[in-house]
């Protein structure tokens, strides 16, 4: 597999993982997600879910199965969300590291190409998923309010070097824009 195929997500969301909806899940033909946690459902700096995530959560659950996998080794962070979610999960995953998205896809019992691989970054989420075969959805972090610069100086250098390697950083499939 091409660098530029690895990082090329199928999905790029001009939004949150808030705005990824039952309908757009439903038109990919996705029955599960694998989440991202730190900045792709809380700011870093964030312990808790918050009740619009905790709302979003219930009405995904609904058509898809979920599961957390975080690069974070933190059990009382990752672990308090995933419970106040009601969620497995799994941390440590040293992600674009396969692994730990295994466990998560075998506890789903589905198969890579139904699950969509979640997440705000390019160089652990979208190239994790792209090497087990997953539908990649690349969503823009969520960071803390009282950030002052809205800022991803990683992002944007993954994005930059995703660039010189020949990916587009536009999706593969049907960019959506939700307002």
């Amino acid at each position: 597999m091409t660098w530029n195929n690895l990082l090329q997500p199928d999905l790029i969301l001009s939004g949150s993982v808030l705005t990824l909806t039952p309908d757009i899940i439903q038109q990919y033909g996705l029955k599960g997600l694998v989440l991202d946690v730190d900045e792709t459902l809380v700011p870093i700096t964030v312990g808790k879910a918050s009740p619009e995530l905790k709302q979003w959560v219930e009405q995904i659950r609904a058509c898809a199965a979920l599961c957390l996998v975080s690069n974070n080794l933190s059990e009382s962070r990752i672990g308090g969300i995933a419970r106040s979610l009601n969620l497995p999960y799994y941390l440590g995953a040293a992600k674009p590291s396969r692994r730990k998205i295994r466990a998560a896809l075998q506890s789903m019992s589905l198969p890579e190409h139904q699950v969509g691989m979640v997440g705000d970054r390019l160089f652990t989420d979208v190239i994790a998923g792209n090497r087990l075969g997953m539908f990649t959805i690349l969503v823009e972090p969520i960071v803390h309010a009282d950030a002052a610069l809205r800022s991803h100086p990683i992002r944007n250098f993954e994005v930059w070097i995703s660039e010189a390697l020949g990916a587009t950083i536009t999706p593969k499939q049907t960019k959506i824009d939700k307002e």
